[in-house]
């Protein structure tokens, strides 16, 4: 997520706080989940050589001396994981990509993967959030770049029309792509700053054209912070559909942070069995009991003076079944919480991100939580990763439990005052041994530039030994204006 929203969302919910006007809070979160059922299995493969790849963005990096223009670099998976030498990096200038790189565009703002035109690669869906279009101001663009054997390119790259253009700002603020009709095609759900889900159908021709388009109108509060903030897709039930859950204000409780569930059905997202979900500020899907049916972890990193928080961040685990959410079984986790490392402390933010995957390949999936507030030997802000496993009774707080900062040994770099290392996690099989690697971005390191580290498996956990670290001037981008490389991952 780019973090200048996080950080507006957080200052608006300070305001709004201290005017005794906010119940509870959210935001707008990063990347989508890697649990949602993928058509044609073909999920973050952009290149088709089985691997996946990972699609980084640097939404705040300036390109031909536009400030904030935003540039994606997708780096692409091989037998040894990925590094820069591999890797394609487009920006709105790019050939064949829509649009003109404008100062303050954030291109890359949101992404999400899915074969959108069932073609056997994976295609990449990235917005524009603030691009004016013609007179409308922060209008918004969804842009589909497509796979193919090469890789990701701009070519023939194409902009979804906005189906209600005169009815909102921020176009494809957020994004998650799934089956949601178990057709075995890749829809895309898009917000926007209003309260209306636009949902993009598969089947989406290069020209641009869905195979339908379908909107819900959602009970959340829209404006300018507001709208559809964060969307996440995975699959809950066992049936085979991908479902979605929205992180949004609440219209009936406005100023109050909550998630609704929108189960998939054959006829696509169902707005008829939406249930509303503790709030919070991003969720992750996936099976962490190995029961079969997903369960939802959703990090809530504000301090108690939020209802619904405690000091220094939770995470919920909200677990599936065969009816979807089950309300009756949250368990909750916290720096005080087992054996978990660290203490409770205000403003740790522990749950600023949230991912999981299998590191182990146990069938179970382990969870990675981003704490980019945590102090380390006194430096305020460096950020720190807990790495939690899955287990029959759900995550596991009490051993095998992994602990990574940038001062662990043979992590990359050194902790520093607002590193925010955590600021994005993602847990993905990167090298196709079918364990999961932890990408993490350090989301202002070196003043703002960002940076990516990625830990591989080594089968049985994850290790330091093998690390990498990959900064924008490795990838081709511009490190001038704080472009926040890492900020946003997708794959």
């Amino acid at each position: 997520m780019p973090q200048h929203l996080r950080t507006t969302l957080a200052t608006a919910a300070a305001t709004a706080l201290a005017a005794g006007l906010l119940t509870a809070v959210t935001g707008t979160a990063a990347a989508a989940d890697h649990a949602a059922p993928a058509a044609n299995g073909r999920q973050g493969d952009f290149n088709g050589d089985g691997y996946r790849d990972l699609a980084v963005a640097a939404p705040a990096a300036t390109v031909d001396g536009k400030n904030g223009a935003g540039a994606v670099t997708v780096l692409y998976g091989s037998a040894h994981g990925v590094d820069a030498s591999r890797r394609t990096t487009l920006t709105q200038n790019s050939p064949g990509v829509p649009g003109a790189a404008e100062a303050g565009d954030l291109f890359g703002a949101s992404l999400a993967t899915g074969d959108f035109n069932s073609d056997g690669f994976a295609d990449l869906a990235v917005s524009a959030p603030y691009e004016d279009i013609s007179t409308d101001a922060d209008a918004g663009t969804i842009q589909i770049l497509w796979g193919a054997a090469g890789g990701l390119s701009g070519n023939g790259g194409v902009a979804l029309a906005d189906p209600a253009p005169t009815q909102h700002d921020r176009f494809g603020a957020a994004l998650a792509a799934g089956d949601f009709d178990r057709d075995g095609k890749a829809d895309l759900a898009a917000g926007t700053s209003a309260p209306t889900l636009h949902v993009f159908k598969g089947g989406i021709s290069r020209s641009g054209a869905p195979g339908a388009r379908t909107a819900l109108v959602l009970p959340v509060v829209g404006g300018p912070t507001s709208g559809v903030l964060q969307l996440t897709a995975g699959e809950v039930t066992d049936q085979g559909y991908a479902d979605l859950v929205v992180s949004a204000y609440d219209k009936n409780a406005p100023h109050y942070s909550t998630n609704y569930y929108l189960p998939g059905t054959p006829a696509g997202l169902s707005g008829a069995g939406l249930k509303r979900l503790p709030g919070g500020f991003i969720t992750a899907i996936g099976d962490v009991n190995g029961d079969g049916f997903g369960d939802l972890v959703t990090g809530m990193l504000f301090d108690d003076r939020v209802p619904g928080s405690t000091k220094g961040g939770k995470v919920n685990v909200i677990h599936g079944s065969a009816n979807g959410p089950r309300l009756d079984r949250i368990d909750a986790i916290t720096q005080e919480s087992g054996a978990v490392p660290g203490s409770s402390e205000k403003g740790d933010k522990f749950g600023y991100e949230v991912t999981l995957g299998d590191i182990n390949g146990d069938g179970m999936q382990d969870l990675a939580i981003g704490v980019a507030h945590e102090t380390l030997d006194g430096v305020s802000r460096a950020g720190a990763v807990t790495v939690l496993r899955g287990s029959p009774s759900g995550i596991d707080t009490s051993q095998h439990i992994q602990y990574f900062h940038q001062n662990s040994p043979g992590v990359p770099g050194a902790g520093e005052k607002d590193d925010y290392f955590g600021g994005e996690v993602v847990l993905s099989d990167l090298n196709g041994d079918k364990k999961a690697d932890l990408t993490v971005g350090a989301t202002y390191e070196d003043g703002g530039n960002g940076g990516l580290i990625t830990l591989r498996s080594d089968g049985s956990s994850l290790t330091a030994t093998g690390s990498r670290y990959i900064s924008p001037s490795d990838v081709g981008i511009s490190t001038a204006g704080a472009p926040e490389f890492g900020s946003v991952i997708a794959g």
